[in-house]
């Protein structure tokens, strides 16, 4: 059977118990009319006896059913006309039922009445989800845009929003207005500098003959680019300031504009060494003590090379460390796709390929395979 043949036959027994029920009652009407004065009076006593007697006995309240409470509620009805000495009657007869249940019924009576089915879905159309998400999108990325600023721009892309829509949707995702939201965090508001800050440390390699090898490297904020200077056994303070010297020659080739260098405590750091940096405007930013979270960046690297590169290895002598490191610098600063930088790679001019045969070029002798796209004019194959 279809669910409108169900819908239709439950409406139909609906119908015949109501009828029922009024049958009932005006036979009832009927009985009683026949009745003398004193009689009913005697009637209505023993029927509030017995009425009592079951409140007694029964602790929950009797399930009534929707048409009784229609006509109950239809019946009862009548007393909110009559005066105040009426009503209080109407507490004495209702041993069963308080009288605001009854006018609750009669309420839900009445809103049912004026209940009608909506043809369509009215009001405005529900915005997309990937509408939505554009909203919710622009007001995470630009903290300091009011309702007005988010419609604007959303009117700029084509899409055309009142703005107690973008209000709205805001709401529903629990995105604080302007007045509550951050201005900014100290994320986005040094980010400005990324680019004209580097960071630098030294981190030691043991060789296989158990020889401590230092090793100095210098890496930049803005791309993560490696400015890899050399290693010694001994990293006394003529040989970091002749680094130092190296790499401020470097970023003058380059035309690279710095402004702050990074690095910790060491003694290695001699005033030689701050001074070649301070003598081309670069100002000296030490961390704190025992913070390496301070100089994040550079940890983060000599924990890369270390992963990738040198624990996969046994180092042999200086020599064989510098060789390693030159190699692995030159694939980590364009080959290594970065999550910092969203997968790209620290120097721009390194692009993505679409066509062209995949073939693999291995580094470090295989401890490492690099994947590329060969272009058309190369002849000769990868491994």
């Amino acid at each position: 059977m279809r669910p409108d043949n169900n819908l239709a036959a439950k409406r139909r027994s609906i119908i015949l118990i109501f009828l029922r029920s009024l049958i009932a009652l005006f036979l009832d009407l009927l009985d009683v009319i026949g009745l003398t004065k004193n009689d009913k009076e005697l009637e209505i006593l023993i029927l509030r006896q017995q009425i009592r007697i079951l409140q007694r006995k029964i602790t929950t309240p009797p399930r009534i059913a929707n048409h009784e409470r229609m006509i109950l509620a239809t019946l009862l009805d009548r007393f909110s006309h009559f005066s105040d000495r009426t009503r209080q009657r109407l507490h004495q007869v209702m041993l069963i039922f308080k009288p605001d249940t009854v006018l609750r019924w009669h309420r839900r009576l009445i809103r049912r009445k004026w209940t009608f089915r909506r043809n369509g879905n009215p009001g405005r159309p529900k915005l997309s989800s990937e509408l939505e998400a554009l909203i919710v999108r622009l007001a995470k990325e630009n903290p300091r845009w009011g309702y007005e600023k988010i419609q604007g721009e959303l009117l700029k892309l084509g899409y055309k929003l009142s703005v107690s829509s973008v209000r709205n949707t805001l709401k529903r995702h629990r995105v604080t207005p302007v007045s509550q939201r951050s201005t900014g965090s100290w994320r986005t508001f040094l980010r400005h500098y990324k680019d004209q800050i580097l960071a630098c440390d030294f981190f030691t390699v043991e060789t296989i003959w158990l020889k401590t090898i230092y090793v100095l490297f210098f890496i930049e904020l803005g791309n993560r680019r490696i400015h890899w200077t050399g290693c010694t056994m001994n990293p006394d303070s003529a040989w970091v300031t002749q680094q130092a010297r190296q790499l401020v020659w470097d970023l003058k080739d380059s035309d690279r504009d710095m402004v702050f260098l990074i690095h910790d405590n060491d003694t290695k750091f001699t005033s030689s060494f701050n001074s070649v940096f301070c003598s081309e405007g670069i100002e000296m930013v030490q961390t704190p003590y025992q913070a390496p979270k301070a100089n994040a960046f550079a940890e983060r690297w000599v924990r890369s090379v270390r992963e990738e590169c040198l624990d996969q290895i046994l180092v042999l002598t200086e020599n064989h460390l510098h060789v390693v490191l030159k190699e692995y610098a030159q694939y980590y600063t364009y080959d290594r796709q970065h999550q910092g930088l969203g997968q790209h790679f620290p120097i721009s001019g390194s692009t993505r390929k679409k066509k062209g045969p995949i073939r693999r070029r291995d580094v470090l002798g295989g401890v490492i395979h690099d994947t590329y796209r060969q272009p058309p004019t190369e002849n000769h194959a990868y491994g």
